[in-house]
């Protein structure tokens, strides 16, 4: 498509954009309503299952989709994705309990997925590598620019309206991109000599599924069994991860034209790249699904002002990963953003660690966000860079296996923090403070008073003035004192989450310092023998 006019190279970037925002929008509205969706329906040991869930789904469908894209086209498969999330989004209004909003998220993570990898990898063939950067960054602004005004957004939407809206209101911008889509992207031919890895993705699928739910497993409580490291479910999982991969790379190794390449990843660039977006996003992500926990759970700040206190951080990405973009093109060079991207990023993440009040947090927010417009543009233009233009598809498609593989594990592994961690520092507060002796009480008072043990009534403030407003006056001190000890709580537990994040990011730095800088191609008509070889 690289012969294309520039006018009709505009046009389809406006559908493409179009698709992106429609799909990241109905991401980040949910990420300051979740902490309330999830107060309302219950299940709060179910809370990273939603984001867990969401991610698996969408890590599949990017994998399979790379693919399938390079010998079918991206246009079907941006469509079918655009039809899919519209779906999940309507069903999941509709959850009347937790399973069946994880159930719904999951179908609406299949469509984001299959969106995100066609429509990054549709850039690739619309534009070379060196203007290529340009773009990048137009779409990390995208992303930047939903997280604007989607996290005020859902706030404000379960503070004012039914929380059912926080998925229902950009439906209709949904079937918009679709007949845009339909009607501007160029179809292309299929290539009649590939054919389909049946059994690669089938045992890739089993791989990833197995590990990802293995991580999510351990540590949770699901009726009277809980899932520790070494409880034999968690073992079986992690044992058929290993097995399905091994016969993964026998099934590669042999496949006329595999799922993903092996020989992919005997190229430097490619490897440590997908590496440092693993961990980025594993540091990343496992740690910014907390944030709304402080500024809702330890500050008592409602969803909809919530959504105003993370929006400098959003501004923030925005605007430089538009500028990062520009310097790409420009300069032809990258390296220097994603080590100075991921340091700052660092940095950002350990300022949230000791963040105590709601100006530091949004500084430290506006920080962490300078550094994801820095370095989120980097590395899928990296590995594009580094592939033929025949794998563009399946290169761009392991660059999102490996950021949604890190998002969802760096999820789980910090959830699994968060939950021990939370255990451990609510029983150190507890008796810091002395106690509280509710045996000389009314029994039925008692009882609402040791409720009020779960954090997860913190992200519930019209839970938490019910309560007290029903509470006798000689037992307002106590429920104050409880509230505190559970502020001082998971406020420690959130230290211990961002500086595991922090850790995340800084061995991703440490790869980047690795990451072989070459030439960015001028043109997608011809690429290197072996990209492992340019200088």
């Amino acid at each position: 498509m690289e012969h294309l006019s520039h006018k009709r190279k505009l046009t389809i970037m406006i559908a493409i954009i179009s698709a992106m925002f429609f799909s990241a929008i109905n991401q980040t509205i949910v990420s300051t309503a979740m902490p309330r969706i999830i107060a309302i329906l219950g299940g709060m040991d179910y809370y990273t299952w939603v984001i867990t869930i969401y991610m698996l789904t969408s890590t599949i469908s990017t994998v399979l989709v790379g693919k399938l894209s390079d010998i079918y086209g991206r246009k079907p498969f941006i469509l079918s994705g655009i039809v899919l999330f519209i779906i999940g989004a309507f069903l999941t209004g509709f959850s009347q309990n937790i399973i069946q909003l994880i159930v719904y998220r999951g179908i609406q993570g299949l469509g984001a997925g299959i969106i995100m990898a066609s429509a990054f990898t549709a850039v690739g063939d619309l534009f070379s590598p060196r203007e290529r950067g340009k773009w990048t960054g137009v779409m990390m602004a995208v992303f930047g620019f939903s997280s604007v005004i989607g996290p005020a957004l859902g706030g404000w939407i379960v503070d004012h309206m039914d929380w059912e809206w926080v998925f229902w209101i950009f439906l209709p911008l949904g079937i918009v991109a679709f007949f845009m889509i339909l009607a501007l992207f160029p179809k292309t031919e299929r290539r009649p000599s590939e054919t389909i890895d049946y059994w690669g993705s089938l045992f890739l699928t089993v791989a990833i599924v197995t590990l990802l739910l293995g991580f999510t497993l351990v540590g949770k409580t699901m009726g009277d069994v809980t899932y520790s490291w070494g409880s034999p479910m968690i073992i079986g999982l992690f044992a058929a991860a290993a097995v399905s991969a091994f016969i993964f790379v026998l099934v590669e190794a042999k496949a006329k034209s595999p799922v993903l390449p092996l020989h992919l990843f005997r190229n430097d660039i490619v490897t440590i790249s997908n590496l440092s977006g693993f961990l980025m996003n594993a540091g990343m992500l496992g740690a910014l699904i907390y944030i709304p926990f402080f500024v809702q759970g330890v500050q008592g700040v409602s969803p909809t002002y919530s959504g105003y206190i993370t929006m400098p951080m959003s501004i923030a990405m925005v605007v430089l990963s538009s500028i990062t973009g520009r310097w790409i093109t420009k300069t032809g060079k990258y390296k220097k953003f994603a080590l100075s991207g991921i340091f700052i990023m660092c940095a950002g993440m350990v300022m949230m660690a000791f963040m105590s009040n709601l100006t530091i947090a949004v500084f430290s927010m506006i920080v962490f966000g300078l550094g994801l417009g820095l370095g989120m543009p980097v590395f899928s233009l990296t590995v594009q860079n580094a592939v033929r233009p025949s794998e563009l598809g399946v290169a761009t498609a392991s660059s999102q296996l490996f950021r949604n593989l890190g998002g969802t594990i760096g999820i789980a592994i910090m959830g699994t923090v968060m939950s021990s961690s939370l255990v451990k520092n609510l029983e150190t507060a507890t008796a810091q403070a002395g106690g509280y002796d509710l045996s000389q009480m009314n029994p039925e008072l008692a009882s609402q008073l040791d409720d009020l043990h779960n954090p997860e009534l913190l992200l519930n403030q019209p839970a938490i003035e019910e309560i007290q407003a029903s509470l006798p006056a000689n037992v307002q001190e106590i429920f104050a004192q409880m509230m505190e000890t559970l502020r001082e709580a998971l406020s420690a537990s959130l230290t211990t989450v961002f500086l595991s994040g922090a850790a995340a990011l800084l061995i991703a730095l440490l790869l980047v310092v690795f990451l072989r800088e070459i030439p960015l191609r001028t043109t997608n008509r011809e690429a290197p023998a072996d990209a492992s070889d340019s200088e």
